[in-house]
């Protein structure tokens, strides 16, 4: 266990996961708020609008491509950081405020979906790549798993609260306290020791910064290959919250706290898949493919669930499997990317999950409004096998994948390419 923490051995990074922690806290509460309100309170049971709302959160992500990546790589990292987490907190704050005050409208919520996205676009690479300079490189796959357990250790704590708190005092509030946990990143970034950041490479291009990251990744089959599963998943699979929203109303018959408690569940999986992924010195070639078909097998068994802990149980699979083709895929993107690049490539990985987002969202929605929850998660199983076919063509072809049974014993082998054949 001691080398799946490894990396809270450096200070910065301990005092980066508290804010980490504690700020997710508030995001995963006011996510639970935003899709409740939108499902039950502003329409009823419009799984459409919500696929709308998700849509227009993720299309800034794709938007903004051209700029955020390049923000990342050639601005400050924390000072990028410390904008747009107080930008989030003003979001939060005022769209908390209008739901307490009674006159919020579905309009507010899409135009708060579409700022929020706006930020988050020059946010999430400006994070990813600040963890680079937080721990020396050795940790790095280390560093990047325990981000991702620490986000979804907030999972599962934060929709059960909002659950709660919505039963109880309304959603409004869940925004507020969001708002407010802002101040956790903020202070974590303040105070990181800048004499032990490590130095990166920063790329000295004022233009073309897009061009130069699409032509990189271009030229790199693998991460090609990363990037179409990435865009499938995040298309069709990724859409958690309209998959368990629906379910909870439409299938299970369920009140908000119910609903919190299914979000927290599919959580534990999600912890149990970064914590494996930590505990890995470096990423797996084969993992992505198997974790790609268990998310498959997750979903088919979940859309033929008969009872509410019988379809959480399956929730729990799929965490762990997403967790571990996520944390995967971007150990995977950090450790093989140039330093001068990771911010642009990193921002194209993270759009092109978000970018699917716009089309899957309504498209999942409408498939669950047209033909019933239960269809909308045989969408999101059949994605994963297909996401599992790109990444094992890639293997066979680039990596020599062979799979032979003899002796009783079932093998696969994955061999390095010929040196002209790399990457």
């Amino acid at each position: 266990m001691r080398g799946t923490f490894s990396s809270l051995g450096t200070h910065n990074y301990r005092l980066w996961m508290g804010g980490t922690i504690v700020s997710s806290v508030g995001g995963w509460m006011q996510r639970t708020a935003q899709d409740w309100l939108v499902l039950t309170e502003l329409t009823h049971h419009n799984a459409t609008a919500m696929g709308i709302v998700m849509a227009l959160q993720a299309l800034p992500q794709l938007l903004l491509l051209p700029w955020s990546g390049f923000a990342a790589d050639h601005f400050n990292r924390r000072k990028l950081l410390l904008l747009t987490q107080t930008a989030m907190a003003v979001l939060a704050l005022a769209l908390g405020l209008l739901i307490l005050s009674g006159i919020v409208r579905l309009w507010h919520v899409y135009m708060f979906a579409f700022l929020l996205g706006c930020v988050t676009a020059f946010d999430t690479p400006a994070r990813q790549t600040l963890i680079t300079e937080l721990v020396p490189e050795h940790h790095l796959a280390n560093a990047v798993a325990l981000n991702s357990m620490a986000f979804h250790s907030a999972r599962l704590i934060g929709p059960a609260i909002a659950g709660i708190m919505i039963a109880a005092m309304g959603s409004g509030w869940a925004f507020l306290i969001n708002a407010a946990s802002f101040a956790a990143v903020i202070g974590s970034v303040l105070l990181l020791r800048t004499t032990d950041l490590q130095h990166t490479a920063q790329s000295k291009s004022a233009t073309g910064g897009l061009a130069d990251g699409a032509r990189y990744v271009w030229s790199r089959p693998d991460l090609r290959a990363v990037m179409l599963m990435m865009f499938l998943l995040g298309t069709f699979g990724m859409n958690y919250p309209l998959f368990i929203a629906t379910m909870s109303v439409s299938v299970f018959h369920v009140g908000a706290d119910r609903y919190g408690l299914l979000t927290s569940i599919m959580a534990v999986g999600s912890v149990a898949g970064a914590l494996l992924a930590a505990a890995r010195s470096k990423p797996g070639l084969m993992t992505l493919a198997g974790a790609s078909i268990i998310f498959g097998i997750g979903y088919a068994l979940a859309a033929i669930m008969p009872d509410y802990w019988l379809f959480g149980l399956m929730l729990s699979v799929v965490g762990i499997s997403a967790q571990t083709i996520m944390t995967t895929a971007n150990s995977m993107m950090h450790l093989s990317t140039d330093r001068a690049m990771r911010g642009r490539v990193i921002a194209i990985f993270l759009a092109l999950i978000l970018a699917g987002m716009p089309i899957g969202a309504p498209i999942i929605g409408w498939v669950a409004d047209k033909f019933g929850a239960r269809a909308a998660l045989a969408v999101g199983a059949a994605t994963g096998f297909v996401a599992a076919g790109v990444w094992l063509r890639y293997l066979y072809t680039y990596r020599r994948l062979r799979i032979s049974i003899g002796a009783g014993h079932f093998r696969v082998s994955v061999k390095e390419p010929a040196r002209e054949a790399l990457p």
